[in-house]
């Protein structure tokens, strides 16, 4: 039996890395259940796991999932009933997002950002392609900025253009397994290439006509970095829907919301109309940014958080 780490999962076959260095692609033992949710995916980029070698194949079959120390899931929004894993076993995640070409919506940052609060990973922000902001852009990326920082999440400029901060980010990211996720078209793909050419992995310009990115990374992938560390690559997404959230407990994943909730007159306020809320009166004189209230009502309404 040998003990490996899974850097690549396709839904049916896996690339486990174990040994001094060594990869093999595995298949699964059976049907592996997981014990604590319905997910689509039973292995995920980042699990530890014990596998059987086929000598005749030179292949792997996969006979146990390890305990997990964390992981990173989304609902699967095609699929109500079900959820996907994104990664496993990851020290911190880094959300890669742009003011333009394309948009990231403020929403889905902070659905984003609420599943990492969830879930106990740590989450720092990335702000890519700022060569191409004009006044207008750069106003906003100053205001996002400003909004995050203050409830406590970094922001990290960037511009693989012009690499301002990619010592910065290589810093942050050694020694660690980090997950970079984000909107098709943001630019992960190409801050992996930049952390190491070696890998030329596949990229492509954004669509003209829709002002978004094309689906070049199809599957989450582990990549070892020369830097001392390992980074997940994951497939652009559009959507995140948020997974096993009561609704009286959504505002706990909101840092600003959650503290400022202490000082509502009912303990079990949901922030709506209640009288003597204390988090709407904070709306209302800026200390929440209203953005960020708003997607909590979004989340709240139990939309799926897809957008078009």
């Amino acid at each position: 039996m040998e003990k490996g780490i899974v850097l690549k999962s396709t839904g049916s076959r896996y690339r486990v890395l174990f040994g001094e260095g060594k990869r093999i692609n595995c298949s699964i033992k059976g049907k592996l259940r997981i014990k604590e949710f319905r997910t689509t995916n039973p292995i995920a980029v980042g699990d530890n796991i014990l596998f059987e070698i086929d000598t005749k194949t030179n292949t792997g079959i996969i006979t146990e999932v390890l305990d997990r120390k964390n992981w990173i899931l989304r609902k699967a929004t095609n699929l109500s009933k079900h959820s996907q894993i994104i990664a496993a076993n990851i020290d911190q995640v880094f959300l890669m997002i742009t003011i333009i070409l394309p948009e990231t919506q403020v929403e889905f940052i902070d659905r984003f950002l609420i599943a990492a609060e969830a879930y106990r990973v740590p989450a720092k922000i990335i702000i890519n392609k700022t060569d191409l902001y004009g006044e207008t852009e750069l106003t906003k990326l100053e205001y996002l900025e400003s909004i995050y920082k203050n409830i406590g999440y970094d922001c990290i400029r960037l511009s693989l253009k012009e690499p301002t901060n990619l010592e910065v980010l290589k810093q942050l990211m050694r020694g660690k397994t980090s997950l970079i996720s984000g909107n098709s078209g943001v630019g992960k793909t190409t801050l992996l290439n930049a952390f190491d050419p070696l890998l030329k992995l596949k990229t492509a310009e954004i669509s003209d006509y829709h002002k978004q990115g094309k689906h070049i990374t199809t599957f989450p992938e582990m990549h070892q970095m020369p830097f001392d560390g390992y980074v997940i690559d994951t497939p652009g997404i559009r959507g995140f829907g948020v997974v096993d959230m009561e609704r009286n407990e959504i505002y706990h994943f909101f840092r600003e919301i959650f503290k400022i909730s202490k000082e509502c007159r009912f303990n079990n306020c949901l922030h709506l109309d209640e009288p003597g809320c204390a988090v709407r009166n904070a709306v209302e004189k800026g200390d929440i940014a209203f953005l960020r209230y708003k997607s909590y009502l979004n989340i709240m309404d139990g939309d799926n958080g897809k957008y078009r």
